[in-house]
């Protein structure tokens, strides 16, 4: 049987209307957990809407390594770091007037809240908050936000693809804590459209069906959340 004949009835078969007309969202933001492809995705999409990427810069973390190797000590710098960073990030991109020519990012504020929920002591917890919600407020929101999800197993195979040295010691227990906080934290989530995702079975790095039928998705969002789950993932 010729498999890529077979793909390509399956594509035609969709009957998929013309976006190409669409407009695209002018402020996008991905999210996810840990392996499930945010950067990769937030690179392909600013290069095929020609809009500036804005990834953070994960590694310039001094207390990452630190963080995994006695995740106790080190958690809270770890987590007011990354509060800080992202929020001059965003708000250098928002002085400049950025966002009028199109952004893609690979992360969104909350990000920093489900993860200090995760790593945080209680009394932490509360100083960590009050400091939050000083900073994050004053920035702008996306248009539209991606959630991509994928079996903890999935994840931590792809982490340890790509070999990062300070993620040697990521757990599948950790990646599952984590995938859950995610998926209450967006069960819950309402403040832009949102369009979640499941990626267990799909590569758009490396399938350019995969990535085109998710662009397709991508246009199609308007407002509320939409769930886009490709049939290899039902």
């Amino acid at each position: 049987m010729d498999f890529n004949v077979v793909e390509k009835r399956l594509v035609s078969a969709y009957n998929y209307p013309d976006m190409t007309e669409q407009k695209v969202p002018r402020y996008i933001a991905i999210e996810g957990p840990i392996g499930v492809g945010k950067s990769s995705l937030a690179k392909l999409l600013s290069h095929k809407f020609d809009t500036r990427l804005v990834r953070e810069d994960v590694a310039a973390n001094p207390f990452m390594e630190r963080f995994y190797d006695n995740p106790r000590k080190y958690a809270f710098q770890t987590q007011l770091f990354f509060l800080l960073s992202r929020y001059r990030q965003q708000k250098d991109l928002a002085q400049g007037d950025l966002f009028q020519e199109g952004v893609v990012c690979d992360y969104i504020m909350a990000k920093d809240k489900i993860f200090a929920l995760i790593n945080l002591e209680d009394d932490e917890v509360m100083l960590y908050e009050s400091i939050y919600r000083l900073l994050v407020p004053t920035l702008a929101r996306p248009d539209l936000v991606i959630y991509l999800q994928a079996r903890s197993e999935v994840l931590l195979s792809r982490v340890r693809k790509r070999g990062i040295g300070y993620e040697r010691n990521i757990s599948l227990d950790y990646l599952k804590a984590l995938s859950d906080a995610y998926n209450e934290y967006f069960f819950h989530y309402n403040e832009t459209p949102l369009l979640i995702v499941n990626t267990s079975e799909i590569d758009f790095v490396e399938s350019a069906i995969d990535l085109e039928h998710l662009i397709r998705e991508v246009k199609s969002v308007k407002h509320g959340t939409q769930h886009y789950i490709p049939l290899g993932s039902r």
